[in-house]
């Protein structure tokens, strides 16, 4: 059996996880299979459009599936942690984090324009364009420095650096 591993992305609002995360998906589906988590730390995610059944359903409180020949889709009203959602997901090869830094998975931070190194400390790379000046910052030296433009190396990094999980 294939090990399952698991690799985090971070960075300020509008650094451009979504979009790094989205590509390496792209990439990477053709060969494994990939699961996301994205982390909504404002709590904004709703289930379906308000008056639909499923909606309906989800505003009871009651954990909500809703199947289909092509989908799943799970609604939760409780809290997960990491290892409730791996057991839930199951059949992945790699999982892609954004968000949630406080788990101990090894994590890019992402960084377009300036460098936030609050982040550093829970970093073991980051990913920049030609947006950011490297020069100006102390990087530590232990953290890989990406290109946040070229996806194929990020994903090098992703599975010579992913944790199992």
């Amino acid at each position: 059996m294939k090990k399952r591993v698991a690799v985090a992305f971070t960075g300020p609002s509008n650094s451009g996880k979504t979009t790094l995360i989205e590509k390496v998906a792209k990439k990477l589906i053709t060969e494994e299979k990939v699961a996301i988590i994205k982390n909504d730390p404002k709590d904004k995610a709703i289930f379906d459009v308000e008056g639909k059944d499923s909606y309906k359903f989800s505003q009871t409180g009651a954990e909500v599936v809703v199947t289909s020949p092509t989908r799943t889709t799970y609604f939760s009203q409780r809290e997960k942690n990491l290892d409730d959602i791996i057991a839930m997901i199951n059949d992945f090869d790699i999982l892609l984090v954004e968000g949630l830094k406080t788990l101990p998975l090894p994590r890019i931070a992402i960084f377009r324009n300036e460098i936030n190194e609050s982040y550093l400390d829970c970093s073991e790379a980051i990913a920049i364009d030609e947006s950011v000046s490297i020069e100006k910052y102390d990087i530590p030296a232990q953290i890989d420095i990406l290109d946040l433009n070229n996806t194929d190396q990020i994903i090098e990094w992703i599975k010579t650096h992913a944790k199992s999980v």
